[in-house]
């Protein structure tokens, strides 16, 4: 049996006859490991080494700017002609934000699964930032710290709203 056949094999268990994108989940795993292990082989060969541990703070600001860097890539009204080759758009959702619905098959489909949920796009984002912190960690943190000051305007604006809201509602 070949390993096609084997493939096809899988993917139909897996299914239950839905539409599932397996062959595209894994050319999407598969470019993730590429991209650590091209991470990997640059930090090797400029000799750079992992830190022994990241501070405290240095987490809380990956944390925020991950959440907020998959948000823009994933949510945004802005970042929307990024996924529009992937997407259908369904409606407005909230401050800035729409929903939209894959419209792809196959390995677009599988694409569009990853450019629309903030979960998935956020192990990439993490990914990227956390190589960036290594290889360049000036440059990486810059944008980590800009992006956790957006995430902090937005929450701020939000408050605001809502305050704003519950005053003319006295």
């Amino acid at each position: 049996m070949s390993m096609a056949d084997s493939f096809r094999r899988i993917r139909s268990a897996y299914a239950g006859g839905e539409k599932r994108p397996l062959a595209g989940y894994l050319a999407s795993l598969t470019s993730y490991a590429a991209l650590i292990g091209v991470a990997t082989a640059v930090g090797r060969r400029r000799g750079v080494r992992l830190p022994e541990r990241f501070p405290a703070g240095d987490v809380v600001l990956l944390s925020v700017a991950t959440h907020k860097a998959s948000r823009l890539l994933t949510k945004s009204s802005v970042t929307s002609v990024l996924r529009a080759p992937f997407t259908r758009y369904d409606s407005a959702a909230g401050e800035a934000e729409v929903n939209e619905t894959v419209r792809a098959e196959g390995g677009r489909h599988a694409v569009g699964e990853l450019v629309t949920c903030p979960f998935c796009s956020g192990v990439w984002v993490a990914g990227a930032l956390t190589a960036g912190r290594v290889l360049a960690p000036r440059a990486t943190g810059l944008v980590m710290t800009a992006l956790t000051a957006v995430a902090a305007s937005d929450w701020l604006h939000l408050g605001y709203d809502r305050v704003k809201r519950s005053a003319a509602g006295s």
